[in-house]
């Protein structure tokens, strides 16, 4: 049924509830999971006063994605502690496009997305990722309840 599973994540606690449930999903289906995290690049200015304070050896961790990096190592070791197949995606621009993109260049037949953003007012900006990736997705989506 769903092969391959795109999960958007952030590092946040709402995202990881919905990156825990990709992977349990992907599991039960012996589906392959896509996880993909959007960054903002950091300033030259700050990299140069980070790497500042950084031993010489391991200045090159200082870059301008480095904490997405991050977040999606962590996701990463999550679905391999269940024994899931997954690839890693850090993408530069806003999250729901992120999401779409590698949705669609993977042929992606779910995308996993919590539902942060969506409830009171909110739920009606179209900036909030879940509702572009619900209305924009090339597949099906599961909005997982995190709030």
């Amino acid at each position: 049924m769903f092969a391959s599973i795109v999960v958007g994540t952030d590092g946040s606690q709402t995202a990881y509830e919905a990156v825990r449930q990709a992977v349990s999903l992907a599991k039960q289906l012996g589906a392959r999971l896509e996880i993909v995290s959007a960054y903002e690049p950091v300033s030259s200015a700050r990299l140069r006063e980070e790497a500042q304070h950084v031993p010489t050896d391991l200045q090159w961790m200082v870059n301008p994605r480095e904490d997405v990096d991050a977040t999606l190592r962590d996701a990463a070791e999550l679905a391999q502690e269940a024994g899931i197949e997954s690839e890693i995606y850090a993408r530069q621009g806003d999250p729901a496009d992120a999401i779409l993109d590698v949705a669609e260049e993977r042929g992606a037949d779910l995308i996993v997305v919590g539902n942060k953003g969506m409830t009171g007012a909110k739920r009606f900006l179209l900036g909030s990722v879940p509702n572009k990736v619900s209305h924009h997705a090339p597949c099906s989506v599961l909005i997982i309840r995190t709030t």
